[in-house]
């Protein structure tokens, strides 16, 4: 079966409600947005009115509950600074706290970066933090777990260390994962092939599970395999190319995840990457 949930990051100038119809118009099924300024620590309160049309636009476009938020890149529940790692986790609550307003249901995050204290107490002090935000935030919002491309000190690039923290966290009923083509093959794992995509999910599904797996950032790397950089290109525009990304909406596996396009340009080149998942499709 195919994949039913294709969309993308899509801009929120005029508002959140905005980002929903426009997706719509260029074919997304599901969608991603920041809910605010994803380079400032200080974010505005979300309106009743802006509640309201926000969820209108879901309803009256069928996108419905299938928006993801992606949080703030300031945030970082790794560090070993003491203030700046409650100051993230008290952003993060106030994330969570807005979409339980809006009605998303996703809150994506990179989660940290150890800064030179090392990987375990990373995690450690990642799933302290986890384990007080999710004690402190809405029951009907679910944290993921971006996985990152191993650029610098930063967690997650490893499907161990996703593991780890999943069971650091208890199995928490509310911690799930979002898998970023471009990072992971940016961190070495290769799924180029069908062969090799087959071997990258069966190791993902092993170490973390599919049950885990609630939202998918769709990207081609402008840099090899095993480069530990961060840089989105078009989809089959880069070093990953078409086949992954064919066998990604065909995985009966990911039929229902969302699959969300974060590639440049987004104003003038999202409709044509959302327009190639599309088609890639094999729906008969």
């Amino acid at each position: 079966m195919a994949a039913n949930l294709i969309g993308a990051h899509m801009p929120t100038a005029g508002g959140l409600h905005n980002a929903v119809r426009n997706g719509h118009a260029i074919g997304c099924t599901a969608l991603q947005v920041f809910t605010s300024s994803p380079q400032q620590w200080k974010a505005k309160d979300v309106t009743d009115e802006a509640a309201v049309e926000f969820r209108q636009a879901c309803l009256e476009t069928g996108i419905g509950l299938h928006v993801v938020s992606h949080d703030s890149y300031l945030i970082n529940l790794a560090t070993p600074d003491d203030d700046l790692r409650e100051k993230s986790k008290q952003g993060l609550i106030g994330e969570m706290s807005r979409c339980n307003k809006y009605g998303v249901p996703l809150v994506v995050s990179h989660m940290g970066a150890h800064m030179g204290q090392g990987t375990e107490t990373g995690l450690q002090r990642v799933a302290e933090k986890t384990l007080e935000i999710l004690s402190e935030t809405p029951d009907d919002v679910t944290l993921l777990m971006e996985t990152t491309a191993g650029q610098g000190t930063c967690l997650n690039s490893r499907f161990e260390e996703l593991e780890t923290l999943l069971g650091l966290c208890r199995g928490h009923k509310r911690l799930g994962v979002c898998l970023d083509t471009c990072h992971i093959f940016a961190a070495g794992y290769d799924i180029r092939t069908p062969e090799t995509y087959e071997a990258t999910m069966s190791e993902f599904s092993r170490l973390v599970g599919f049950d885990r797996l609630l939202a998918i950032h769709c990207n081609d790397s402008k840099n090899p395999l095993g480069s530990r950089k961060d840089r989105h290109e078009h989809l089959g525009a880069g070093e990953i190319g078409e086949t992954a990304f064919k066998c990604l909406v065909n995985d009966i596996r990911l039929s229902d995840v969302p699959i969300l396009v974060e590639t440049p340009e987004a104003e003038s080149c999202h409709a044509t990457n959302v327009a190639k998942l599309l088609g890639w499709r094999v729906t008969s």
